[in-house]
């Protein structure tokens, strides 16, 4: 058997759900994700559609999000390898909570970056430890099934979450999602609350020394797995293409295809059921399978449908475009997941994992804070075209790199 083939008697989704433990773990997601989409579709119109904002304006949001993961998130997950990953989770969703309040008290773009930059601060912390907790109470040839449950999970509520966030805010008004968004955070801590797991808990480092040692730990690991440093990095540079398609979508719908916050729901849920088939698709195809491969196929198919609905400029063939994006993005991120819980060290899996998301964050930050002011000044259109012609050659690079592997 070859070394890169994963377990032949994988785990089912089903077979996953049956334990009660990830159950109510999964749960609380379903849940949180829910109203962390309501609250963002929410800040996407208000922004785009009320406030009128610019390519800058509507980036900036993402730019905020992203920033504390890519330079905090590394020392985070120093301190979740140290610490009791379900006390960090509660703790986090607690204080998560309190903070989407506050951005019904925002009147300005500069507030509305601030609360999302300490959101994105406390989630460096949760986003690891969920990392750490899921191998725990889930077999190792149950990770796929996990991990594709989850995007599921998250492009399900996808579905639903821009109707409901629209109703909401056409009937109250735009604070009243994040009030709901409030409610799930505490809702998931309650689910969280009642899991119990064994993880040995270490004394956490001190010292600036101690702290950097265990940080280049995690990176170097990351960067010398023959697995993990393909796979890494080309996720780096494809979601640095990607975060310039993502962060402009809705603009794309308002000036280029001259439509309102209705359509750009209808894409968002469209990508949705993409995902969610994708996932699907992705989580049987694996079986004895090399799960690097799926990164390439995925990177090409969002380069190729990014470049169809820019070449055709229509309603429609975005819709369907938009579908095939989400399939793509589901075969990056359920294989990968899988390969990040599965091979990393049991007490490396926090620094891991927030080293691979700081190096995503850092290229799509990077992207995002650059594609309002190149969509200014070379237009969206072209934007578009060169996220696709870097797709294909990441994906082409990464075809080239599994050949030698072999």
């Amino acid at each position: 058997m070859s070394t890169h083939a994963l377990p032949p008697q994988m785990l089912t989704i089903r077979q996953v759900l049956a334990d009660r433990q990830f159950f109510r773990l999964w749960t609380g997601q379903l849940v949180s994700i829910f109203g962390d989409f309501v609250a963002i579709f929410a800040v996407q119109v208000a922004i785009t559609f009320r406030m009128h904002g610019t390519p800058r304006d509507v980036t900036g949001v993402f730019v905020a999000f992203l920033l504390p993961m890519a330079l905090i998130g590394p020392v985070a997950g120093v301190f979740v390898d140290r610490w009791d990953p379900r006390r960090t989770m509660i703790a986090s969703d607690l204080i998560r909570g309190v903070l989407i309040v506050l951005l019904t008290l925002t009147t300005s773009l500069w507030q509305i970056y601030a609360v999302f930059f300490a959101l994105s601060t406390v989630s460096t912390f949760f986003m690891p430890a969920q990392s750490v907790t899921i191998p725990l109470l889930v077999k190792r040839e149950g990770l796929m099934a996990a991990s594709g449950l989850m995007q599921q999970t998250m492009q399900l509520v996808r579905i639903f979450s821009p109707a409901a966030a629209s109703a909401l805010v056409g009937l109250f008004g735009e604070a009243s999602c994040y009030w709901a968004d409030s409610a799930t955070f505490f809702f998931s801590a309650a689910m969280l609350a009642t899991l119990s797991y064994h993880r040995p808990v270490a004394p956490a480092p001190r010292g600036i020394g101690a702290v950097a040692r265990e940080l280049g730990q995690g990176m170097n690991f990351i960067l010398t797995h023959p697995k993990f440093s393909f796979v890494i990095l080309s996720m780096t540079a494809g979601m640095f293409a990607i975060g310039c398609f993502g962060a402009l979508l809705s603009v794309y719908v308002r000036d280029i295809l001259h439509s309102s916050e209705y359509l750009f729901g209808a894409l968002g849920s469209t990508t949705a059921v993409g995902t969610i088939a994708g996932a699907a698709a992705v989580t049987k195809l694996a079986r004895g399978r090399v799960s690097e491969h799926f990164v390439s196929v995925g990177m090409f198919g969002i380069g190729l449908f990014i470049l169809l609905l820019t070449l055709f400029g229509q309603k429609a063939v975005t819709l369907a475009a938009c579908a095939g994006i989400g399939v793509s993005v589901s075969f990056i991120m359920v294989a990968a997941t899988a390969l990040l819980q599965g091979e990393s060290p049991p007490e490396m899996r926090g620094r891991v994992s927030s080293s691979s998301m700081a190096l995503i964050s850092i290229a799509q930050g990077i992207a995002m804070l650059f594609a309002g002011d190149w969509a200014t000044r070379f237009g969206i259109i072209h934007l578009f075209y060169a996220s696709a012609l870097m797709l294909f050659v990441v994906a082409l690079g990464g075809v080239w790199k599994l050949r030698r592997m072999s």
